[in-house]
């Protein structure tokens, strides 16, 4: 039995790690992103960015392991910002109900003639409920 890999890549920015992803988040493959997102939380970053633009599939263990990383961020006073979402990783988190906990950035709508986007040219959305795996806890001032 063959299994995909994941490919990671990290990019370190003023107040914010990126970790861009290829392939597939699954049992085999958790461990590898669960610490490249750590390595990343000992620099102190304010976000890290989990661009999702090149994840072909994600199981229940990966649906767990960005729930774990969510909280890890959070008590490193950091948030855990997923970015580039496909149409397969929206449904399932809207599925599994987990989706309005993280904080999902999106792309700015396309302009025929405008430049193409980079990462600085998007929009957060999420939560404000204290349950959200990405942010600090209530009481506790974000990093800025």
């Amino acid at each position: 039995m063959t299994h995909q890999k994941l490919d990671i890549s990290v990019y370190r920015e003023a107040n914010e790690t990126i970790v861009v992803l290829t392939g597939e988040i699954d049992l085999h493959t958790a461990p590898r992103l669960s610490a490249a997102v750590d390595a990343a939380l000992v620099d102190d970053p304010v976000r890290v960015v989990l661009d999702m633009q090149g994840v072909t599939f994600c199981d229940s263990r990966g649906l767990g392991t960005l729930v774990v990383l969510a909280r890890a961020a959070a008590r490193a006073r950091a948030v855990l910002v997923l970015s580039n979402l496909g149409d397969f990783l929206k449904r399932l988190l809207a599925v599994s109900g987990i989706g309005e906990h993280f904080v999902i950035r999106e792309p700015a709508p396309d302009t025929a003639d405008g430049p193409e986007l980079g990462l600085s040219d998007i929009e957060e959305t999420g939560t404000d409920s204290g349950q959200s795996f990405g942010r600090p806890e209530s009481g506790q001032e974000p990093r800025r």
